[in-house]
């Protein structure tokens, strides 16, 4: 069992930069793979990015570039660093992990068993 609490949301203007971090419980969060998605009003819930652990990640295209998910796991913690943000990243971002993900598979939250429970990012133009 694992339980995930991210921190770090809040306002910031266009071109800012605001860094996201999910904290873990439980003693093997390193074998478990993690995402952070984000779903504004009205839209789906779509991946970010994400970190294997394997420490290999993947991003949306609308963030390469500006977006950097990282994993600390001696703290149970992923961090994801979001610079040069953009009034359409508006969103609630969540941290989700899975202990079993195809490669295929790893933009489906389907395939993720444990959520946490959302924090903010609000951009402002």
């Amino acid at each position: 069992q694992v339980q995930l609490v991210e921190s770090g949301g809040g306002l910031v203007q266009a071109g800012g930069s605001l860094r996201l971090s999910c904290a873990a419980s439980g003693r093997t969060f390193s074998t478990y793979a993690v995402g952070w998605f984000r779903q504004a009003p009205g839209k789906q819930r779509e991946l970010v990015a994400g970190i294997t652990s394997a420490e290999s990640t993947n991003y949306a295209d609308s963030v390469k570039g500006r977006f950097t998910i990282s994993r600390d796991n001696a703290k149970n913690t992923v961090i994801l660093q979001m610079n040069s943000l953009k009034p359409e990243d508006t969103a609630v971002y969540y941290c989700a992990a899975a202990i079993s993900l195809p490669i295929n598979a790893r933009n489906n939250p389907r395939y993720y068993e444990y959520w946490g429970q959302g924090t903010q990012v609000t951009v402002s133009s």
